[in-house]
């Protein structure tokens, strides 16, 4: 096997880390009755509203066979509603979605927080958005070159 590069060993500890995350904020969502990807597809929804399913999959981690069934729960559960306007159907949170996520966001907010604050200091926080977020829009220049 050849050997790994530093950019694998970066990706792969990213990836490690957002599992743990997911699996930590899970139980910690369990207080409020959400998983992560809910909480995720709230926050998209109640950003981004009246958007279609397939403008929200594009913004979340779910599956498009995954993100038709959260849907489904979340409608039946009264914390989004979909629209059809025509040929469009649109969905936006209702008054009941919109409570659940604020009830959620700031202890959210704060648990993933505690992640860095914890092992970084201010300096190493602000080195390491800028680094990602470079990464990032690099990763989103290759995804509309290769459209």
């Amino acid at each position: 096997m050849k050997k790994n590069t530093r950019g694998s060993l970066i990706w792969l500890r990213l990836a490690r880390f957002t599992h743990q995350s997911n699996l930590l904020s899970n139980d910690f969502l369990k207080q409020f009755d959400l998983t992560t990807a809910q909480f995720d597809v709230l926050m998209q929804i109640s950003t981004y509203q009246p958007l279609t399913q397939s403008e929200l999959a594009e913004k979340v981690t779910v599956t498009q066979g995954g993100i038709s069934r959260m849907l489904a729960r979340l409608e039946k559960e009264g914390l989004i509603e979909r629209k059809q306007d025509w040929k469009t159907k649109t969905i936006s949170l209702t008054k009941k979605g919109q409570d659940k996520l604020d009830n959620a966001f700031e202890a959210q907010l704060e648990f993933q927080s505690s992640f860095f604050d914890e092992s970084l200091s201010e300096e190493e926080q602000k080195t390491l958005y800028s680094l990602i977020s470079r990464v990032q829009k690099n990763s989103e220049k290759k995804k509309l070159s290769n459209r």
